[in-house]
């Protein structure tokens, strides 16, 4: 009979491997980095509910939630556009999880927890915008993808939510993705072959900082 656990699990439990990947000869060009242990709710105003949703989200958090493609941050808190009238609320130790925020919005939007249903991957290093430039067709630059930005998009036609996060202490940008959990491996394995010309290092946080 097979053992079954309850306990969550990452979607790259069995492919991450920590350490150095592909060129050696060189410093590592590309940090990929999984975040674990995170809340992440999908919030969806109702039909004609926009307006009431935006008031909801400005008393919940003290900030708009983003009505363009971009990801605005508080000290608690990330809220990452989705699609209009919608967006993503990353958040940890519970504070803004599912059942904190159903209060908040039960009269203008639909939540859907994604805590376990999305893998989070953050993309830094000198070559990270030329890896990314393999897979997606995104313009990543600054002018055109700042701090903040973010895009509903595909990377190597897999669906993403894709927003740049600040930058490294070093002035590198960094890039961050959500993609659900049954595709992550692929995607993983795929980002890790665009890389390796360029080298690798490969790490996890048990939890955003």
């Amino acid at each position: 009979m097979a053992d079954f656990s309850w306990l969550p699990r990452s979607p790259l439990e069995n492919a991450l491997v920590a350490g150095a990947y592909g060129a050696r000869d060189v410093a590592p060009g590309i940090s990929l980095t999984e975040v674990r242990n995170f809340d992440l709710v999908q919030v969806m105003a109702r039909r004609a509910k926009g307006a009431e949703l935006a008031n909801a989200a400005k008393a919940r958090f003290g900030m708009a939630a983003p009505e363009v493609p971009k990801a605005v941050s508080a000290s608690d808190v990330t809220l990452i556009w989705s699609g209009p009238d919608q967006f993503l609320v990353l958040s940890k130790d519970g504070k803004h999880a599912m059942d904190r925020l159903s209060q908040a919005f039960s009269q203008s939007a639909s939540l859907s927890d994604q805590s376990h249903a999305r893998a989070w991957i953050s993309v830094s290093g000198a070559k990270a915008r030329t890896m990314l430039a393999k897979l997606s067709s995104i313009d990543l630059h600054p002018p055109a993808f700042p701090i903040g930005a973010a895009a509903a998009t595909s990377i190597d036609h897999t669906s993403v939510n894709l927003w740049r996060g600040d930058d490294r202490l070093d002035g590198q940008a960094v890039f961050n993705l959500l993609v659900f959990a049954t595709f992550a491996e692929t995607l993983w394995h795929t980002m890790l072959d665009a890389a390796a010309e360029y080298g690798v290092d490969i790490g996890f946080l048990e939890e955003l900082g």
